[in-house]
């Protein structure tokens, strides 16, 4: 039995409800039993429906329990009968429309509670026949518990009715598809007669003949057929699946002022002459919606051309295609930082936008023109071009930067997460970098000429882009590069990460990172000192300085390297509602030889704050060195969006 007690209030003070018992009417009331409102008293006292208990004085005070039928008490209710019968799902369904339940923390007189318990009643009965228990009864009565008034439900299911037989008409019309929406609907004879199971199986079998290629199929609802005597019951479906089509072509709404009928084609997974398939159509209305150009997608089959093609027609509505971004950060190391840019998303159409961006910060400032088209003949390709003007001024150097770069790459986002991504770009850039002669300390100033052909590859086997919980990433980036500085030379860098998941239990995450990378085919001096590997930082090795760990100058300040080696390992604890604490250990060097050998590793520890947004985690660490280089500072602070990796 389940159910629920109030409070009675202060003894002795609860009059008698009812003067004497009256039997119950009916153990069901009819389902065209007239809805009342469940709280308002009643001026005359009907026949009452349920049972009520006997007169009775309480035992320890000796006064009455209950004196008039319009005294209003809390009472308690529960349910007996239904042990090891019914599903968690009636359970709930019951919870949420019983009146008992709902106002039971309010006074309530007879009349309130005999019909209470009597639509309570009658909703149960609903209930259990909706499970296949179409003998149902339910018989409200009134019981005295501990000088209070208990309403019992008391429930006699009967025996479930099993489907003695189950009709798909139609179904053969299909063909050699039919055995495979016959497996779908998955109802079959000597199932109970579930009300939930046979419209889970008419969804099914719905989504069934749209992936097995039948646009225009059209399925009658299902109907149930009691056999009282037999105390059994038969299911019947009627299916017309017309023909099974092949895609045909896209067409769009004219002046949809966003793309045409094209660029939909280059974005959808199907081309014309391959099978008609439902989820695809879904899957093109989601990837319309996030190229962020469309406010309104509607996307539905249409006839072909001919019979045994079907179109796919698309209505686009715009959406503002201008964006107001920026971004204010903050790194020991980093200094602050704030950037802005305005992006119009179909400048160029289709997809092809223009950004106009610009860094202002204590370390760097940065001016930057790009182009991007998104879906670049084909879906999540992106094609990037980009002239930048740059000012940086580092601990390990100062450099002023022009570079044109361009780049087609495979890209992930929230809402279609990729397994592997890739992108290959070209780089020319002229940079005037001041450093120091590392011998003697004395300032230098050279101009660098540099092509590159960077790439990359990631696999990522994880379950959350921004805040993963599990599996493991892996990517690998490539660059050769020519240098023109004097002489040409050239040389080649490379780098790998990869990263690991691991849920300990519930809130619990433990994570770790490692990081290697190396320069081979030039000495580290020939080599420009932006180009050069660094370590430290929020997403380095926490607890130092940006770029500060390694190699040092006469002056003490770094001078890069030409490999690297990074380890961290954190945990992630949800604490409490969307914060979480991490605490974390980070271990890394920079080498001036071709390959890390891992010696003089500095560490880091510390402790961040996590505040779990909608859009992703809201990250600040702190952290501290533990075995710090002469100058570095004991506390570093890192303030950022997502996780550390």
């Amino acid at each position: 039995m389940y159910g629920r007690s109030g409070p009675i209030g202060a003894a002795g003070l609860i009059a008698l409800l009812a003067a004497q018992p009256v039997a119950a009417q009916q153990a069901a009331v009819p389902d065209a039993e007239p809805a009342l409102d469940t709280g308002a008293p009643l001026a005359d006292m009907p026949d009452i429906g349920v049972e009520w208990p006997e007169l009775a004085a309480d035992p320890q005070s000796g006064a009455q329990a209950w004196a008039t039928p319009l005294t209003e008490v809390r009472y308690g209710w529960r349910i007996d009968g239904l042990e090891g019968i019914g599903s968690p799902l009636l359970r709930s369904r019951f919870a949420a429309l019983s009146v008992l339940d709902q106002n039971d923390e309010e006074p309530a007189n007879a009349a309130q509670i005999d019909r209470r318990a009597r639509e309570d009643a009658a909703a149960l009965v609903t209930l259990l026949r909706a499970e296949g228990y179409y003998d149902a009864e339910v018989e409200p009565r009134i019981e005295t518990v501990e000088g209070r008034p208990t309403v019992v439900l008391s429930a006699s299911p009967g025996p479930i009715y099993r489907l003695k037989d189950v009709t798909i008409a139609g179904v053969e019309a299909a063909g050699d598809k039919a055995a495979a929406l016959r497996e779908a609907f998955g109802v079959n004879a000597q199932d109970p007669a579930n009300a939930d199971a046979i419209a889970a199986a008419e969804t099914k079998l719905r989504l069934e003949v749209g992936e097995q290629g039948f646009p225009f199929a059209t399925i009658g609802d299902p109907v149930v057929t009691i056999d009282r005597e037999a105390r059994s019951a038969t299911l019947d479906v009627t299916v017309d699946p017309g023909t099974a089509r092949v895609f045909g072509q896209i067409r769009t709404n004219a002046g949809n002022r966003v793309f045409g009928a094209d660029h939909v084609q280059e974005i959808a997974r199907f081309t014309p002459g391959q099978p008609y398939y439902e989820p695809a159509l879904a899957d093109l209305r989601r990837a319309l919606v996030q190229t962020g150009l469309v406010s309104l997608a509607e996307v539905k089959p249409i006839p072909g051309a001919t019979p045994e093609t079907v179109d796919i027609d698309v209505r686009l509505e715009p959406a503002p295609p201008r964006t107001i971004a920026g971004e204010i950060g903050y790194g020991t190391g980093e200094g602050a930082r704030v950037e802005a840019s305005w992006t119009h998303r179909n400048l160029f159409p289709p997809e092809g936008a223009l950004t106009l961006r610009s860094v202002l910060g204590t370390q760097e400032q940065l001016g930057a023109v790009t182009f991007r088209r998104n879906n670049f003949k084909g879906r999540d390709r992106v094609l990037t071009g980009q002239i930048a003007v740059a000012h940086t001024n580092r601990d390990a150097y100062e450099a002023n930067t022009f570079s044109l770069s361009g780049s087609l790459e495979r890209q992930t986002n929230i809402f279609f997460q990729k397994t592997w991504t890739w992108s290959l770009g070209a780089e020319l850039l002229a940079s005037d970098e001041r450093d120091v002669i590392v011998s003697t300390g004395e300032p230098r100033r050279r101009t660098f000429f540099i092509a590159a052909v960077p790439t990359s590859l990631s696999y990522d086997g994880s379950d959350d882009l921004l805040n993963p919980s599990r599996g493991f990433r892996l990517g690998g980036r490539f660059s050769p590069e020519l240098s023109l500085q004097g002489t040409a030379f050239g040389y080649a860098r490379t780098q790998l990460d990869a990263s690991a998941y691991a849920p300990i239990n519930d809130g619990v995450v433990l994570a770790g990172r490692i990081r290697l990378g190396t320069i081979l085919g030039a000495p580290r001096d020939a080599i420009a000192p932006s180009r050069r590997f660094y370590a430290g930082g929020g997403a380095s090795v926490r607890g130092y300085g940006y770029q500060s760990i390694g190699p040092r100058d006469p002056n003490n300040d770094p001078i890069g390297g030409r490999s690297l080696a990074e380890f961290a390992i954190e945990g992630r604890i949800k604490a409490f509602g969307n914060f979480g604490v991490v605490p974390f250990f980070d271990a890394g060097n920079i080498y001036t030889s071709g390959v890390p050998d891992l010696s003089g590793l500095r560490y880091g520890a510390g402790v961040g704050v996590r505040y779990y947004s909608n859009f992703g985690p809201i990250r600040v660490d702190v952290g501290t060195p533990l075995n710090p280089q002469r100058g570095d500072s004991r506390v570093a602070v890192y303030v950022s969006l997502g996780q550390a990796f």
